[in-house]
């Protein structure tokens, strides 16, 4: 007669959606990022733009903020690639001094938006009811004004400032984060795993954040990631205003509006800082689409 299982040999059935995920998806989604054209452009430019941020010091002899007036209003050369403003300033020094506040604009504006939106989008479609219904009515009233338009608003309660237009960015795009994720949980709270996490006695907080938050994160990422070029654009906007960035500081929006009084004798003032501005967009677009594709589940095999 066969010898009964021992003890240790009989081990509980785990609910599949509750074991613990590899790094599968990470591994797939990696590979398919670096085998598009998008994936390589967008995350190669962003790497390149980090790099030039930190070891802005190290990359240029020039000073961002020091003035030196004989050098004034120089078209670009190979002694100043991206020629000199009104004040005799390296202006390609300023881009790589600027990307600092850009991406640390894109960093803080899209935490933000990350914290605030996943945590109300979790509650509402988890929840439902009076709840959902409450925090997709605000929802849309902010959707129904645009980006700008809505931290603009903000701005006027808070102040102008640099800080003040980082916390105004990433509150503007909270309701794009809130429906993304209510979306996915509203899909994602009657899967098994979950029904599975209620029959062992998991509390609503647990399953929330260690059951549905984990697998709802892919959209949000991509989310993330177009929402960082978003969050560049509109704070180049708004100190282009005026009410964020103020000179000398070498922001990028400040850099356009000091150079539009001088477009016909010195168009490199604004076509410089324009591009920077215009290829950081598209290249965290095209990365963010490559991200899209890359965790999208229908092309997984």
């Amino acid at each position: 007669m066969a010898d009964e299982p021992s003890s240790k040999q009989i081990r509980p059935a785990v609910p599949s959606g509750l074991k613990p995920k590899g790094n599968g998806l990470f591994l797939t989604a990696l590979s398919r990022i670096i085998h598009s054209n998008g994936g390589i452009i967008g995350g190669g430019y962003l790497i390149i733009l980090i790099f030039s941020a930190i070891a802005a010091p190290l990359l240029s002899p020039y000073d961002p903020i020091k003035m030196s007036p004989s050098e004034a209003l120089q078209a670009p050369s190979w002694k100043h690639p991206a020629g000199t403003d009104r004040l005799g300033r390296d202006i390609l020094t300023r881009i790589m001094f600027g990307a600092r506040i850009s991406l640390q604009m894109g960093f803080i504006s899209v935490g933000i938006a990350l914290i605030f939106g996943d945590f109300f989008g979790l509650i509402a479609g988890y929840f439902g009811g009076w709840v959902d219904s409450a925090i997709i009515f605000l929802t849309n009233i902010l959707l129904a004004l645009p980006g700008i338009l809505l931290a603009l608003v903000i701005l006027a309660t808070l102040g102008p400032g640099l800080s003040k237009v980082m916390i105004a960015v990433g509150i503007s795009t909270i309701p794009n984060y809130i429906r993304v994720v209510r979306g996915s949980v509203l899909a994602a709270k009657e899967s098994d795993y979950v029904q599975a996490a209620r029959v062992i006695g998991s509390t609503d907080a647990r399953i929330m954040f260690a059951h549905i938050a984990p697998n709802v994160f892919a959209p949000v990422i991509v989310l993330g990631t177009l929402g960082f070029a978003t969050a560049i654009l509109i704070g180049a906007s708004v100190s282009y205003l005026g009410l964020g960035a103020s000179p000398p500081t070498p922001e990028w929006g400040v850099m356009v509006s000091e150079g539009r009084n001088h477009l016909q004798r010195a168009w490199w003032l604004t076509t410089m800082p324009g591009l920077a501005i215009m290829v950081s967009v598209i290249a965290l677009n095209l990365l963010g689409d490559s991200l899209r594709d890359a965790l999208d589940p229908r092309l997984r095999t």
